[in-house]
């Protein structure tokens, strides 16, 4: 099975995003809650947007399951309390439930953490923790997406091994789901989203990690770095370097036990340089379909995030290439096999029923 393990509903129809605007206006002007009960999307709204969209991508590439998240970008976690970012969260994360609902065998739920900036962190992490179980435990998510940034481009909170995080971890670790580290839009018009804000969280967030003893805390923790871990793979002795002057463990040791990095790398070149620095062991297959990059690739005749074309065209072990394309996934998302099997016998329940 290839499984892709970033995947978004960036192409959600528009009344998700007429929602949330009313919401953010509603709070802006007066403080007022939009309620969830005021966003109405049909089933066959979501076909649509999914069959054109997604699933057809996956047809074409040859993938057969992604695991869903609401889009990255749109999180937008600084909008107006953490009440506001827990109904925005709830709200997407219903709607990915919805997708998964109508194509079960191809899309698992990853979720949205209802975070915030500021003073409304700590408030916003047991949020999150209520959010999470949530999600796992009724929706049949496997993993969540976690901002090393709320405030959307500023960096206004403390890093992501700070005590304030501790009780998402310890309920993450509680249920056997791993997080990607993943920033949402940027509102620093010094700092592009998709090719500067993400990159840099990505950076950021693996020195954040180097720097504390976030692992011996929490043994059996998994992140994932998206797009390639960002400038990580380039700078590998860097950070090995770092870590040795200031006497800590080697990074074999200390993180990359616990850390996966994704193929959302859109050239030849960079694939192979995350192939050739990171473990097999530690890359997961990933496009970010349908993300950052929509166009096509001239060189390749290929669109950009077309991923899976550029992996199968480097050389690797057959073990290697499995690995990356769905067994590490099925590892670092524990859960992620249990819920395919409870779908496939649901549904050889309701066809064995139907005849």
């Amino acid at each position: 099975m290839i499984i892709d393990s970033h995947g978004h509903f960036t192409t959600a129809p528009p009344a998700l995003g007429k929602w949330r605007q009313k919401q953010i206006r509603a709070y802006e002007e007066s403080g007022a809650r939009l309620s969830p009960d005021a966003l109405h999307i049909t089933d066959d709204e979501i076909r649509a947007a999914i069959e054109q969209g997604q699933l057809k991508l996956q047809s074409e590439r040859g993938t057969d399951l992604t695991l869903f998240s609401p889009g990255a970008g749109k999180m937008a976690h600084h909008y107006g309390d953490e009440h506001t970012s827990l109904d925005w969260s709830r709200v997407s994360n219903d709607l990915i439930a919805r997708v998964c609902g109508l194509f079960p065998e191809r899309f698992v739920g990853v979720c949205q953490l209802p975070q915030s900036p500021g003073d409304a962190l700590p408030a916003s992490v047991a949020h999150s923790v209520t959010e999470l179980e949530r999600c796992v435990e009724q929706l049949g998510f496997v993993g969540c997406l976690l901002n090393p940034d709320p405030s959307d481009g500023y960096y206004q909170a403390p890093p992501l091994t700070d005590r304030v995080y501790y009780p998402l971890y310890e309920k993450m670790v509680e249920l056997g789901v791993p997080a990607m580290v993943h920033v949402a839009m940027s509102r620093n018009p010094a700092l592009q989203g998709t090719c500067a804000h993400y990159l840099a969280g990505d950076t950021a967030a693996f020195m954040q990690l180097c720097e504390a003893d976030l692992f011996k805390d929490f043994p059996t923790l998994q992140l994932i770095l998206p797009h390639g871990g960002g400038a990580v793979p380039y700078h590998w002795g860097r950070y090995r370097g770092m870590m040795q002057d200031r006497g800590r463990p080697p990074l074999e040791e200390s993180i990359l036990p616990h850390v996966s990095f994704d193929t959302c790398v859109y050239h030849r070149r960079g694939m192979e340089l995350l192939l050739d620095v990171i473990p097999a062991r530690n890359v997961l297959f990933a496009s970010e379909m349908i993300g950052a990059v929509r166009s096509v690739d001239p060189e390749t005749g290929r669109r950009f995030d077309d991923t899976k074309y550029t992996l199968d065209s480097l050389d690797m072990s057959d073990a290697d290439r499995q690995a990356v394309y769905g067994g590490n996934a099925l590892r670092v998302f524990s859960r992620l096999d249990g819920v395919l099997k409870a779908r496939a016998t649901a549904a050889a329940n309701v066809k064995e029923s139907g005849k």
